[in-house]
């Protein structure tokens, strides 16, 4: 059974460089993916996710508002960024590296996240639930986001190197839960 990332507990964030001199953060708040876990064999292991790019936020409108335009992302055109693994390895005591394909901008290009998985522990509602932290780099000149300026005494507005950093909680349903949910499906799969 697939774990569900817990939006109201993870993070998906990044970094990057403003005038070579301070580091930006920001995140996407609308997101949404799914992990199947395999505890015997770690490489047959998935993960897939996808957020809304529109829910950009770096804590600043005006610059929220940039970014979501045709100079950057284009959020009208390009409205979703896409991950989907192609390789899992187990580097053991939790730590791992996925490798799989991010689309964004109109793009699909392969990415490399290093990762940790903390052990399972119950909500108190007898779902199981674990943290997965993940971060990589990236170039956004490789997706097509090229929009830059240069400055007066050398160097970029923006670099283009970018760190992403993912703090997701998963969480697997209870079994009266995923039940549930199967039933659910199946009914409306008959429905048509």
């Amino acid at each position: 059974m697939p774990w569900t990332i817990d939006p109201a507990h993870s993070r998906v964030g990044f970094a990057i460089r403003h005038m070579m001199i301070s580091t930006v953060r920001g995140e996407f708040t609308d997101f949404e993916g799914t992990v199947d876990l395999d505890e015997q064999d770690p490489t047959r292991s998935r993960a897939t996710g996808s957020v809304k790019v529109a829910s950009i936020d770096t804590g600043n409108a005006e610059r929220d508002g940039h970014l979501r335009s045709g100079d950057f992302f284009d959020s009208g055109t390009h409205p979703t960024i896409r991950f989907e693994s192609r390789r899992v390895e187990a580097k053991g005591e939790g730590q791992f590296r996925v490798t799989g394909d991010l689309t964004m901008h109109g793009v699909t290009k392969e990415i490399t996240l290093e990762g940790e998985l903390t052990a399972p522990a119950k909500d108190p509602w007898g779902n199981t639930r674990r943290g997965v932290s993940m971060s990589g780099n990236l170039n956004r000149k490789d997706f097509e986001l090229t929009w830059n300026q240069a400055l007066e005494a050398g160097g970029v507005l923006v670099d283009d190197k970018v760190k992403l950093e993912l703090d997701l909680e998963i969480v697997q349903a209870a079994p009266q839960e995923a039940s549930k949910l199967a039933e659910t499906e199946s009914q409306a799969a008959s429905r048509g």
